[in-house]
């Protein structure tokens, strides 16, 4: 009898099923404040030249840049130009360290003309000379400042433009530099992409669109041909509207000709691409209705999605290398351990088949993204604005 029941319950426990173990959320991890840097108003971005940070912007109306150490302390600030309404909008550092900041300048001086008849009273005691005001639209000139990792600043390359022109973004190989950017006018609204050679010629500038489109990053193919991302709600390259305004994807030759484009839509929404990177991970925003949420997608060289996902949150979305993401989080995550109350700055890494691995988030209070980057020395660095200042932040690796 007793062997009978032995028997029994070895039986019983072979057919009765086992509890599947719950998988174990990935602990968000807080990200260490490296050091503040300026002003939210005065700071556009920042770059890495050895172990220095590089923060560009506009500060009194002009186009500046600053090199400080890790620690924050600054060990040299230049103005880049002396047009009243210059502005620096986008950086990359060379492979010698030497730093290229892409701008806008004025085209030409403007004053302001009273009506006939009637003459301004200006308050001005001491007789200073004071400089006509810069309109944005007078911002027609595209500026390409280099400036040495010492602080040395050389002969700028200009490109004057018919319409405003504002560079997103700047890409630095051996051959020279790819700018693109965003043009503007009362009938115009379009993305571009030019070239530069290091002697300071530049190519002919392509536009992308004509009423409807932004390029907001772009990346090197391993072909040489480029890939660009933004938004559009006109047709490019053959390839019409299917949303409101759908994300943009399109492919350049080496010199330069659209030859494809592929759009990411979503009924009655919004999509935007704001960041690419070399290995087609792009990052970007998604908008229907009130509802919010922020896209990460690997794609493969023919730009067919090999995993994608979806967090609640708002853009930008900034990607790094080939598996991390940038955004602000506003909701839970199921694979993490996170559900923030407030907006907050999340980081999450990706393994090599798409699976969150890690994350790690600023502070309650950083409530806009700047950009994001990578460091040999620091690893990812995360740019983050309060109200009050502009701070880095990374990994806490202790």
């Amino acid at each position: 009898m007793k062997r009978f029941f032995t028997l029994a319950l070895v039986v019983l426990l072979a057919i009765t099923p086992t509890a599947q173990a719950v998988p174990k959320k990935i602990t968000v991890n807080p990200l260490k404040l490296l050091t503040t840097i300026g002003l939210p108003s005065e700071v556009s971005g920042v770059v890495v030249s050895g172990k220095n940070l590089i923060v560009y912007g506009t500060q009194n109306s002009r186009a500046y840049a600053k090199a400080l150490d890790v620690n924050g302390t600054e060990l040299w600030k230049i103005q880049l130009d002396q047009s009243q309404g210059s502005v620096a909008t986008a950086a990359a550092v060379d492979a010698v360290g030497d730093i290229w900041i892409a701008g806008s300048t004025p085209l030409v001086a403007t004053s302001v003309v009273a009506p006939s008849g009637i003459t301004q009273a200006t308050i001005n005691p001491d007789n200073a000379v004071i400089p006509a005001p810069t309109l944005a639209g007078d911002l027609k000139v595209l500026t390409i400042w280099k400036v040495s990792a010492t602080g040395v600043i050389g002969s700028p390359s200009v490109l004057p433009s018919n319409h405003a022109i504002l560079p997103t973004a700047v890409l630095i190989d051996k051959a020279g530099l790819i700018i693109v950017g965003s043009l503007a006018s009362e009938k115009t609204s379009a993305g571009f992409i030019v070239s530069l050679i290091f002697s300071g010629v530049f190519s002919k500038l392509t536009q992308v669109g004509s009423i409807s489109t932004t390029i907001e990053s772009v990346s090197r193919n391993t072909d040489g041909t480029f890939t660009l991302v933004g938004s559009s709600g006109e047709t490019i390259a053959g390839k019409k509207l299917a949303g409101l305004v759908d994300g943009l994807i399109v492919r350049v030759s080496k010199d330069l000709k659209i030859v494809s484009a592929i759009r990411s839509s979503i009924s009655k929404g919004k999509r935007i691409w704001n960041s690419t990177t070399a290995s087609l991970l792009l990052g970007g925003e998604v908008v229907v209705g009130s509802k919010r949420e922020v896209a990460v997608t690997k794609f493969s060289s023919r730009y067919l999605p090999t995993w994608t996902f979806r967090f609640v949150g708002t853009g930008p979305g900034f990607t790094i290398g080939s598996t991390q993401l940038l955004f602000l989080s506003s909701g839970a995550v199921p694979e993490l351990a996170w559900n923030p109350k407030t907006p907050t700055p999340l980081l999450i890494t990706f393994n090599a088949k798409g699976a969150i691995s890690a994350a790690d988030s600023a502070p309650i209070g950083q409530r806009l993204l700047l950009g994001s980057l990578e460091s040999k020395e620091l690893g990812p660095l995360v740019v983050t604005s309060s109200a009050d200042t502009v701070s880095i932040f990374i990994r806490n690796t202790r």
